[in-house]
């Protein structure tokens, strides 16, 4: 369950509320604008390795302007220039931040394909590369996991949040097997990887922030192939390595 509110927090939060609405939204509003052109243009002119990385500085200026102090634990666990299916915990929306922002290596995120129609952002990452899925077409998204396979390759990773949905919690949603059949096909390794405390950042809605301490922690990857045949034996473990950072 999400931790319950306290005096502290309250008044934290009130204080926070001027900077918010005054500083922090035409920010962001700007920053998002700014690089998002910046992605699209640099993606067409130049590469979608570019374009990501205009990506990954917005990310990186909405954790500073929010702020939010991030630190990343694993990195060592990467190997350089190899591919995986990065699979996370889905707490809130910053996840995307801190992932986009601060994960060590190029990757592509699997989007539902109504993120297409959010301005700017919806073609920058078209243009970036990232894969839009249609949930509620089997058909349509068996077509966006082989577009998928295309992109994937000389160290690119694809990351997806197994739970579906965000938890808005410390405690995680059980997870779909999307990922890890997609895992299979690729015959690349898991990359499991925990967030740490973007719940309490964002509580619930876009705009109920905080400022605060989040962060990655990098587990050593999982060989999909001592899963064969045993798809929920590698969804379980997975999901247990993620947790078991959680509960620390």
């Amino acid at each position: 369950m999400t931790e319950p509110a306290n005096s502290s927090y309250d008044w934290k939060y009130l204080i926070y509320q001027p900077y918010k609405w005054l500083i922090f939204l035409p920010l962001m509003i700007v920053n998002s604008i700014l690089f998002a052109t910046l992605a699209a243009l640099c993606a067409l002119l130049i590469s979608a390795k570019a374009g990501s990385f205009m990506g990954r500085c917005w990310a990186r200026v909405c954790c500073w302007i929010t702020p939010v102090k991030v630190f990343v634990k694993g990195k060592a666990q990467i190997e350089t220039g190899k591919s995986y299916v990065i699979v996370s915990n889905h707490q809130t929306i910053w996840d995307i931040f801190l992932l986009y922002g601060y994960f060590p290596t190029d990757f592509r995120w699997v989007m539902k394909k109504e993120l297409r129609k959010i301005p700017f952002i919806g073609y920058a990452s078209e243009k970036v590369g990232h894969i839009f899925i249609d949930r509620s077409s089997p058909r349509t998204a068996v077509q966006s996991l082989e577009e998928a396979k295309r992109k994937l390759d000389n160290g690119i990773s694809v990351v997806i949040f197994p739970e579906g949905t965000r938890s808005g919690q410390k405690e995680m949603r059980p997870f779909k097997k999307g990922a890890f059949r997609l895992a299979f096909e690729l015959g690349f390794d898991i990359l499991p990887i925990t967030i740490i405390d973007s719940y309490k950042i964002n509580r619930s809605g876009f705009f109920n922030l905080m400022p605060g301490r989040a962060g990655l922690i990098i587990h050593p990857p999982v060989n999909t192939h001592l899963f064969t045949d045993k798809l929920e034996d590698l969804v379980s473990y997975t999901r247990e390595v993620i947790n078991s950072a959680l509960t620390d």
